[in-house]
């Protein structure tokens, strides 16, 4: 299986997480959709984190400072967070989609950001600096 192969198979667990979370959120605990998101992607963002060190990346720049990997790779996350909220307020407030249904929309985008963002600034080879 291929890296992203791997990535895709642990973010699509990550979403379920997250999408139950949300969707708990909002159906059963009456949170506002930004609040339930928010909740779901720190459930989701956990396990990805784990689930990424373990199955997905091989080489990691950071494997000496787990703690500083979990900030840098929960901080890409935030940042796919922002991806998702915008998505969602389009599809929710804006097109009057189903909040769900706008969740599962906003997780291809944000699947793409995090893979991109995340190989590049965590999880290949340093840079020798040795030339």
């Amino acid at each position: 299986m291929s890296e992203f192969s791997r990535y895709f198979l642990v973010s699509a667990i990550a979403f379920i997480v997250d999408f139950l979370f949300f969707s708990f959120g909002i159906r059963f605990a009456g949170l506002m959709w930004p609040i339930a998101a928010a909740i779901g992607f720190f459930f989701g963002v956990l396990t990805a984190y784990f689930l990424s060190i373990r199955f997905v990346f091989s080489r990691r720049k950071m494997h000496d400072s787990p703690f500083g990997e979990f900030v840098a790779f929960f901080s890409v996350g935030l940042a796919g967070l922002g991806v998702t909220q915008l998505t969602l307020w389009i599809g929710i407030e804006w097109l009057k989609f189903n909040p769900e249904i706008s969740k599962i929309l906003a997780a291809g985008f944000t699947f793409l950001f995090n893979f991109l963002v995340r190989k590049l600034a965590l999880f290949n080879t340093p840079i020798s600096r040795d030339h």
